[in-house]
């Protein structure tokens, strides 16, 4: 049923920020311009996400959320049935999101002027909510070898200073689409431990891997990890319902869950109903049969992507495991990082996120998201090819 996907949805004018705020950001009109930057798809969610909401709608009263035995069911069902992981109801706290929610284990688990660490490049809004706090940017570079990244630990070992308070782990990897090995989350689990650290796995990606991989969850990769480990899991990007804003903050250790609920009280936040019956409705068999029939789709994109892209002399579109954004390297083009963000924004009519934002080691890539209608997956290879033509 991939035809669901084909369907091109007008979402011009319609609070969009991916299509509505592309032009004032990156000087690309949406009237003829694709935006390829924001993490959110061109496509609806599964029908029973919309006929959720449908019910809300017809009983007609929006007041606070109550009783979420069902909401908690529904996790412990997808940890379980997906990916293999027992929940405990008891340990799963409701952020706005998973942004909001590394922003609470900042705040809960480090003071100001405190390291926290990041393998680099990496997503962005990361840097911003640690700048935010007052805290410091530990930036550890992940090795592009053979064309994919890798981690050195000795080189982190020898980076500590023993201010570090916390790592952040991006898992599956966003921008370079790893699926991390059992033996390198290991290593990170060995590394936070070398180094008294509080490890936050952000796993919003979890769902969102190609045919033949599989990912893990750092809860079930190292037994003795639990005492330092916060999981982080979304419906939000698998169903294309960010605007939800609900994540789930998961935290098996006593102490740490203490710590956290004590900050996520002070703050007064609670969770938002409609997130929470579409997370309910999503994380059902009909839900995992729409999710299945996604990542083939975005396999088919990622495959009719990275060809035409590899196409173009100096262009390299990074072997891609999980997610569905592209991570493009045009180091071998000789050109500076204005120029070539200047000919696909200006020429090809393109919107993507510049790398530089993504820290040490994202300075020659830009990223591009092919969750939209292959059409037009095709449409922005033929721009980009024609937008260096002068290199084939």
């Amino acid at each position: 049923m991939t035809s669901r996907f084909d369907e091109v949805i007008d979402r011009i004018g319609t609070h969009s920020a991916k299509w509505d705020k592309m032009e004032s950001l990156f000087g690309v009109s949406p009237d003829g311009g694709l935006p390829m930057w924001v993490a959110d798809m061109d496509f609806r969610p599964p029908a029973c996400v919309q006929e959720a909401l449908q019910k809300m709608l017809d009983h007609g009263v929006y007041g606070y959320f109550g009783d979420d035995v069902a909401y908690l069911d529904a996790i412990g069902w997808w940890m379980k049935e997906r990916h293999g992981w027992e929940v405990d109801p008891a340990s799963v706290f409701t952020t706005h999101g998973l942004v909001n929610g590394t922003g609470l284990c900042i705040d809960a688990y480090t003071a100001p002027g405190d390291g926290v660490v990041l393998f680099t490049p990496v997503y962005h809004a990361f840097h911003r909510v640690i700048r935010s706090a007052g805290r410091e940017v530990v930036e550890c570079p992940l090795v592009l070898r053979d064309g994919r990244y890798e981690m050195d630990f000795d080189a982190y070992d020898a980076m500590m200073t023993g201010k570090e308070r916390l790592v952040v782990l991006c898992s599956p990897h966003n921008p370079g689409g790893r699926v991390w090995s059992r033996a390198e989350l290991k290593g990170v689990a060995e590394f936070a431990k070398r180094h008294d650290l509080i490890l936050v796995s952000d796993e919003i990606h979890h769902d969102l891997v190609m045919p033949g991989q599989k990912h893990l969850p750092m809860a079930l990769a190292d037994d003795g990890v639990s005492e330092r480990l916060v999981m982080m899991t979304a419906s939000t990007k698998t169903f294309n319902i960010a605007g939800a804003h609900t994540g789930n903050v998961i935290i098996a250790d006593p102490d740490l869950r203490a710590r956290f609920a004590e900050r996520m009280g002070g703050l007064g936040i609670s969770p938002n109903s409609f997130g929470l019956h579409m997370a309910t409705a999503a994380y059902s068999p009909e839900g995992a049969a729409w999710v299945d029939e996604l990542t083939a789709y975005l396999d088919g994109n990622r495959r009719v992507f990275d060809e035409m892209v590899n196409a173009i002399p100096g262009l390299r579109s990074m072997p891609l495991e999980a997610t569905y954004l592209a991570w493009v390297d045009f180091a071998g083009t000789g050109m500076s990082a204005e120029e070539f963000t200047a000919r696909v924004e200006t020429e090809a009519r393109i919107a993507a996120n510049q790398g530089p934002a993504f820290g040490q080691g994202g300075e020659s890539f830009l990223r591009f998201n092919f969750a939209t209608p292959r059409a037009r997956v095709e449409e922005a290879g033929a721009r980009l090819q024609k937008a260096f033509a002068d290199l084939q």
